[in-house]
């Protein structure tokens, strides 16, 4: 038998994970979408010639670090669905208002061959689009799914209708409960058909995990190793491996005004990078906000002992440690000094010390054990 509940069991057998009620129950619903999904290619009465009904799709919302994106990944990668894609969500509404400027581009000549979906207006953007999303995958898979952005608010409700009436299954993760979504955000009773949409279309678990294996996995062993050397390169190893829980990293991108911030090694909802990948390149608080968006943990390898001529790497180190101090990002770094050591001389130092403090506050527990913040949106400009 084939699916995310075998594998979530087999993970227990390993001592990968510490069996959890919560997350069984939660293994259990997305096995059931996991074989209902089986033969599925489309509506009754569609253009993709299947003939049975939409699965209902899964609104897993929780805690950080009760499981959410272990279950997903468990699903995802063992739903043997071809037209499937993962995103994360703020990802995938980039993507969504990119097709819609790009179809409102189209000549008047080329919007009317799309007309067989598209009679009621045929100046309207999304039928299309949600046509072509729903012909790539007929399954979609959101990390993250949280509301911030009233330009995503306010087309949400429709893209989504399009979306369902073309087929589409849904599976989400989240923070929030489904009515806690888009809370105290601008004009938000036109954002609450949305929810109702979602209520209706998705059904609701919310994952009461017994603890933040999370914050377990991170507590179990120091979170920040010094000096380098192969004995701070084997406990990095350790505690990733802790992180994956016994799943596969991938390289992943982050998408960051319009261009792709390359991720080298993702799983589990975290990230790993050597400093050089972060710091040495012209990257800047639009990038470092974007991670935070995207990851609740940073790894980050081989920290060095900065000097005069490296001050440019100092000053992106302070303010990728800014964001994700700021967003309660959790760090596990390995690093050629303590922290007070890291940028002593150069143009800069004195205020490094604040990056200092923050990176030894970074370690203890109450730090780690702090709920994430809800990230800013970043600036217009990235880089130097």
């Amino acid at each position: 038998m084939r699916g995310p509940r075998p594998r979530y069991d087999a993970l227990v057998e390993a001592g990968e994970l510490a069996s959890d009620p919560a997350q069984e129950a939660a293994a259990d619903r997305l096995q059931a979408l996991h074989d209902a999904l089986k033969g599925y290619k489309g509506p009754k009465k569609s253009w993709f010639g299947g003939g049975k009904t939409p699965p209902q799709g899964l609104y897993l919302w929780g805690g950080v670090g009760r499981g959410k994106t272990l279950l997903m990944d468990l699903f995802f990668n063992n739903t043997p669905f071809h037209r499937k894609r993962r995103a994360h969500f703020h990802e995938f509404m980039a993507d969504a208002h990119d097709r819609i400027a790009a179809w409102r581009a189209l000549p008047a000549a080329e919007k009317k061959k799309h007309k067989a979906y598209n009679r009621a207006s045929p100046d309207d953007p999304m039928p299309p689009v949600a046509h072509d999303l729903a012909n790539e995958a007929l399954l979609l898979c959101f990390d993250e799914f949280h509301v911030t952005d009233i330009a995503d608010a306010m087309i949400l409700g429709r893209l989504f209708t399009a979306l369902f009436e073309n087929g589409v299954v849904v599976v989400a993760t989240s923070n929030r409960a489904p009515d806690d979504l888009y809370k105290d955000g601008l004009n938000r009773q036109l954002f609450l058909p949305f929810i109702a949409l979602l209520k209706s279309s998705l059904d609701s678990l919310e994952l009461e995990a017994a603890q933040d294996y999370r914050l377990a996995k991170l507590t179990a062993a120091p979170v920040y190793y010094a000096p380098l050397g192969p004995d701070a390169d084997t406990a990095m190893d350790a505690a990733w491996a802790r992180m994956l829980s016994g799943g596969h990293e991938r390289r992943e991108e982050v998408r960051v005004k319009g261009r792709k911030l390359s991720v080298p090694r993702a799983g589990r909802g975290a990230a790993r990078f050597d400093f050089a990948d972060l710091c040495e390149k012209p990257l800047g608080a639009g990038d470092y906000l974007a991670l935070t968006r995207r990851y609740g943990a940073l790894f980050i390898d081989h920290i060095p002992v900065m000097g005069p001529d490296q001050r440019n790497e100092a000053k992106r180190f302070s303010t990728l440690i800014d964001a994700l101090y700021d967003a309660k990002v959790k760090l596990v770094c390995s690093a050629d000094g303590e922290p007070d050591d890291l940028y002593r001389d150069g143009h800069g130092a004195f205020e490094f010390e604040r990056t200092a403090s923050r990176l030894m506050e970074m370690r203890t527990g109450e730090y780690l054990s702090a709920a994430a913040e809800p990230p800013a949106e970043p600036p217009a400009e990235t880089g130097e």
